[in-house]
């Protein structure tokens, strides 16, 4: 903001004044503005005097100007860090309504992705499925390099979240390309491998979503409800 770099470069100039002023008598130490009084009136030239009437007095004018200008600083940065508030509590407001228009992610759900997660900016795929902990783990032996298990690290509560929602997707959204793929890869079986396509599932799934809620891409082959109303 062009007002508060103004306002900062006045108070630069008059903490320079000050300390120059004071300079020109051999003094080094800027008094403080919490003590002032207390701290001019111990103060001494560098030859052993008081500083003189004329210097106080135009040194008192320039705290004065200084503790004005240190309050209008405040009160600007007040004022900008409430727009950027008011800001973000708008674009998360948003994207829980978005989540929420898609059949199987309820409230609770949207509100842990948007807080959690979506709140972030990230680059690529890799950056946000490594930030909720649902990353592959690269796995070599000899001639082999493949993934062998999902990274721990990173968000817990998003990555339970995100689990959770995948079990639930299977339910609410068993026409969806990830449920087909799901279905696909695991068919008839149970136990281990389930768990850990659920969670493969649950990395593709929080993708998609992040796209969603970046782009509007719904994704493929998900139901979406009638237009949905969340409590602000």
């Amino acid at each position: 903001m062009e007002e508060i770099r103004s306002l900062v470069q006045e108070r630069l100039r008059i903490e320079n004044r000050i300390e120059a002023l004071l300079f020109t008598q051999g003094i080094r130490k800027r008094p403080s503005l919490r003590s002032w009084e207390r701290d001019l009136t111990v103060l001494r030239t560098g030859d052993g005097r008081k500083i003189p009437h004329h210097l106080r007095a135009e040194l008192d004018r320039l705290r004065r100007r200084l503790v004005l200008t240190l309050e209008l600083i405040r009160e600007v940065e007040a004022e900008r860090d409430q727009v950027t508030k008011t800001k973000s509590q708008d674009q998360a407001h948003h994207k829980i309504t978005a989540l929420c228009r898609i059949r199987g992610i309820g409230e609770n759900f949207a509100a842990v992705l948007t807080r959690e997660v979506f709140y972030r900016s990230f680059d690529n795929r890799r950056q946000i499925a490594s930030y909720v902990g649902i990353t592959p783990m690269p796995y070599q032996s000899g001639g082999m390099d493949r993934d062998r298990r999902i990274s721990r690290a990173g968000n817990p509560r998003a990555r339970t979240t995100m689990i959770q929602l995948a079990w639930l997707w299977l339910r609410y959204q068993p026409d969806s390309e990830l449920a087909e793929w799901f279905r696909e890869r695991v068919g008839t079986l149970a136990g281990r491998t389930r768990r850990i396509a659920i969670v493969a599932m649950a990395r593709k799934l929080l993708i998609a979503l992040w796209r969603y809620v970046e782009t509007g891409v719904i994704p493929t082959g998900a139901e979406i409800r009638a237009e949905t109303t969340v409590a602000a």
